[in-house]
């Protein structure tokens, strides 16, 4: 069984608990911390678990929202740590009593239950990665913190049963917005973050045939509002709006099984 629940999802941090379960067997990976020790923590507290009900985490990219608390929880727990060279580099995480085991682009990974296959992303990172998670029956699809969709995600992506997708903000509430022109250049950029038009497209582009579940995540509290994401990706999956979940800063997503 995969199932997968989200600690929190925007700009003041990022985590989800990926977890696998074959037999008596369960393997669970933190897939980015940008909180810190206390406020991971309650985090877990509030879905079932604790730190140490946690075998690996993995970094998407080394920006402060997602690896702000890694360092503090690695050395807490010395748990293995998985992500691209670059990101560790980057995100200060190189050294040697850490135990690195590193992500590339294409090479899929083991661990326990669960196999990673990392795939690449136009972000402004050293070196970013998301990812596809399997048990060998179902898959799961993580994609935030991108630029714009491609032929290469959308193939990545393909065949899904569940995906949490940035919707990071709407591009008219983006203009008109407070943000300073730079930020928001970059945001909307070619290595920002996705649009609500943006995450729909990709959506449109991909096999959907098995895909039951869609989250929209990483919104904006400035420059987005939940309904237009779930009316965005709604309109691709011909759905109502309130069959698409947000996942959201506070609160993130309880438990999903995929």
């Amino acid at each position: 069984m995969l199932r997968w629940c989200c600690l929190g999802s925007g700009s003041e941090g990022n985590a989800l608990v990926l977890e696998a379960s074959a037999g008596l067997f369960t393997t669970r990976v933190l897939v980015d911390n940008g909180f810190g020790p206390r406020t991971l923590e309650r985090r877990l507290q509030r879905v079932g678990l604790s730190i140490d009900d946690i075998d690996a985490l993995v970094l998407t990219h080394e920006h402060s929202d997602h690896v702000a608390g890694a360092g503090a929880l690695l050395r807490r727990r010395g748990m293995a740590l998985l992500c691209s060279a670059g990101t560790r580099r980057a995100a200060g995480l190189n050294h040697s009593e850490i135990d690195w085991r590193p992500l590339r682009a294409g090479e899929r990974v083991d661990l326990g239950e669960l196999q990673i296959h990392p795939y690449a992303v136009p972000h402004d990172a050293a070196e970013p990665l998301q990812l596809v998670a399997t048990d060998g029956e179902r898959r799961f699809g993580l994609l935030t913190d991108v630029g714009a969709p491609n032929d290469a995600i959308a193939r990545a992506l393909d065949g899904l049963h569940a995906l949490q997708l940035e919707c990071n903000h709407d591009a008219e509430l983006l203009r008109v917005g407070a943000y300073p022109a730079f930020l928001k250049q970059r945001i909307g950029g070619a290595r920002g973050h996705l649009s609500n038009a943006q995450a729909a497209a990709l959506l449109s582009m991909i096999d959907r045939s098995v895909l039951r579940t869609v989250v929209a995540a990483h919104l904006s509290r400035s420059n987005n509002r939940p309904a237009l994401a779930q009316q965005a990706l709604a309109g691709v999956l011909g759905c109502a709006g309130d069959q698409v979940h947000v996942a959201d800063q506070d609160h993130g997503l309880d438990w999903i099984t995929v």
